[in-house]
């Protein structure tokens, strides 16, 4: 930037995204669960987001994220997800706790179906904590939200994780300038994407959303118990979304 020159306001945010899985590795196994908390550029909350995902088969460790078979039955399967998820993070800097696995299974996702996500600029809140929690017991998400003063919360729901991301990197980023990536993220071509065949007459999308109220709790005490709604969303038309 040249000296004295500022830029205009960029026109995205952050996206603090966090997915929870089938399994470990993107290329065998399937998101399950998805949660995203949009911040602008002052890091105030616009907005979250949050389903479940049919991943076609499995869910996987159900004694890690507490989801059981039946719980995505009627959940949209991830091509029926998508057109909604390139609108929510287009534009925005990508935000998680080793942010890189969230990617990766975002970018698979994504390939999958035949859509190549561009190279969004991302910042990791696990990085962040080792540079900035020196004191921390560990930097699992749990143990940076406990040192950074944040509270306790109800692990391994993608809303819930994705709050307390988003609450940790307000904690560890309010006084430094991210106006390089905002302004890189904000200026990204993104793909388009028109609704799936088996959405595209009925326009809205089912969602099963798991709500898992963020703490504080005192250590100890069990947390209220994870509920399950289910709602609908607007399916994004190709015309509307970013290019």
């Amino acid at each position: 930037m040249l000296p004295g020159r500022q830029l205009p306001p960029p026109r995205g945010g952050f996206a603090v995204v966090d997915v929870e899985a089938t399994g470990r590795s993107p290329w065998r196994h399937r998101m399950v669960e998805v949660g995203v908390v949009l911040l602008d550029g002052q890091l105030r909350p616009e907005g979250e987001f949050s389903t479940l995902i049919d991943p076609v088969g499995p869910v996987g460790p159900t004694h890690v994220h507490r989801i059981a078979q039946g719980d995505v039955v009627g959940a949209p399967r991830f091509r029926e997800l998508a057109p909604l998820l390139l609108d929510l993070l287009g534009g925005r800097v990508l935000v998680g706790h080793h942010v890189s696995c969230d990617r990766a299974f975002l970018e698979r996702e994504f390939a999958r179906i035949g859509v190549p996500l561009p190279a969004v600029p991302a910042l990791c809140t696990l990085r962040l904590a080792r540079a900035r929690l020196p004191g921390a017991g560990g930097y699992g998400l749990a143990a940076c939200v406990e040192t950074a003063g944040l509270g306790w919360y109800p692990a391994h729901t993608a809303l819930g994780d994705a709050r307390a991301t988003a609450e940790l990197f307000r904690h560890l980023a309010a006084r430094a300038d991210w106006q390089a990536p905002l302004h890189e993220a904000a200026g990204l071509p993104w793909p388009r994407l028109g609704a799936a065949p088996s959405r595209r007459r009925a326009g809205e999308l089912p969602l099963i959303r798991r709500e898992a109220v963020l703490g504080p709790w005192p250590r100890g005490v069990e947390a209220p118990t994870v509920l399950t709604a289910r709602a609908t969303a607007p399916v994004p038309s190709a015309s509307g979304a970013r290019r």
